[in-house]
């Protein structure tokens, strides 16, 4: 029964599902945790039933050029606490030389914010469920005896969280689904896990406001060394909005307008990860300090276009996070019985 979690979060391809803050607030939506697939590699471990449980703290401020615009200040404080329970699904399948895996999140957030008077959300705490995360299918090649393993999957984020308020964007749950491909690629041999996950979010339409938020694209990066039981390195991870927010006419009727909300950021951030194997389970802590997060909508930035009178309302949040992990093998297959040895 002993498993590692940097054996099961590279099969998951997962180290941690959030709520983003900028959701709600319409700063540059983001449905996986920026950071999520640090400490993951291209690598599967034995075919079982994995569990893993996960906590975690994001303290930031809200940054861009929309504290000046907002009359927010740069210390406008943000808080979310964070809970998942996960599952990771090895069956023992194999497909074109690939070994399959599925993955199923449920996270469930509780959001703090304080703001002084102007800010576009209201101060206070929010809680609910999250939209629970599905991986239907994960395939990861090992590429010979050289190290290197590769892995791609496909992730759903459906829309079954927690929904309140006339827009139904007063909760942490998202009323649209969020569609994620994966790539990972990863070099596993003599202790060290060097690797690169790079996924992407696409979102539906707001069922509500008919307003659909752009593409993004996330990059973790993970260098850790393993020494007996322990487990560490540096790790780190950019996030980016890449193409603007859409909203046609039926989402002007509802009062949005793409002048009004982020249209594209950056976020770097860097840090490091310690893991200890105690062999029924293992603990992986990780955090991360923004180094650099910026924020703008272009057009806003046109008199004559802009309702903001040619004033950036752009924001973006940075700050730490950090974030813990236990995981656990709960079933695996029995071994195939032995013949008994029979002597004359």
């Amino acid at each position: 029964m002993k498993s590692s979690t940097k054996a099961i979060l590279a099969a998951a391809g997962v180290a941690t599902l959030a709520f983003s803050p900028a959701n709600a607030f319409e700063n540059g939506a983001v449905s996986t945790q920026p950071g999520s697939f640090i400490g993951a590699s291209a690598g599967v471990p034995p075919p079982g039933i994995y569990m893993f449980n996960q906590i975690f703290t994001d303290q930031r401020n809200f940054a861009g050029p929309g504290t000046t615009t907002l009359g927010l200040g740069n210390h406008s404080s943000l808080h979310i606490n964070d809970y998942n329970a996960g599952f990771l699904f090895v069956p023992g399948w194999t497909f074109l030389g690939a070994t399959y895996d599925a993955v199923l999140v449920q996270p469930f957030v509780d959001v703090g914010v304080g703001t002084p008077v102007g800010a576009p959300v209201t101060p206070g705490v929010t809680s609910g469920v999250f939209n629970t995360y599905i991986v239907p299918i994960e395939l990861s090649w090992k590429l010979g005896t050289s190290g290197f393993a590769v892995k791609t999957g496909f992730a759903v984020y459906v829309p079954d969280g927690t929904e309140n308020g006339f827009n139904k964007l007063g909760n942490v749950g998202n009323p649209w689904w969020t569609f994620q491909p994966e790539l990972i690629i990863s070099y596993l041999g003599n202790g060290w896990n060097l690797s690169v996950a790079m996924y992407a979010e696409f979102n539906t339409e707001d069922r509500f406001s008919h307003y659909t938020n752009g593409d993004v694209f996330h990059a973790d990066f993970t260098a850790t060394k393993t020494i007996g039981k322990w487990t560490f390195g540096p790790v780190g991870y950019y996030v980016g909005q890449v193409s603007d927010d859409k909203c046609a006419l039926s989402c002007q009727i509802t009062g949005q307008s793409t002048l009004l909300h982020t249209q594209r950021f950056n976020v770097f951030a860097v840090g490091g990860l310690l893991e200890y194997n105690f062999g029924p389970a293992s603990l992986s802590v990780w955090a991360t300090q923004d180094v650099l997060a910026n924020a703008k909508n272009s057009a806003a930035l046109i008199p004559n276009l802009s309702l903001t009178g040619g004033e950036d309302p752009s924001l973006i949040s940075k700050g730490l996070t950090v974030f813990a992990t236990i995981s656990y093998r709960i079933w695996a297959p029995e071994e195939p019985a032995k013949a008994p040895m029979i002597h004359k």
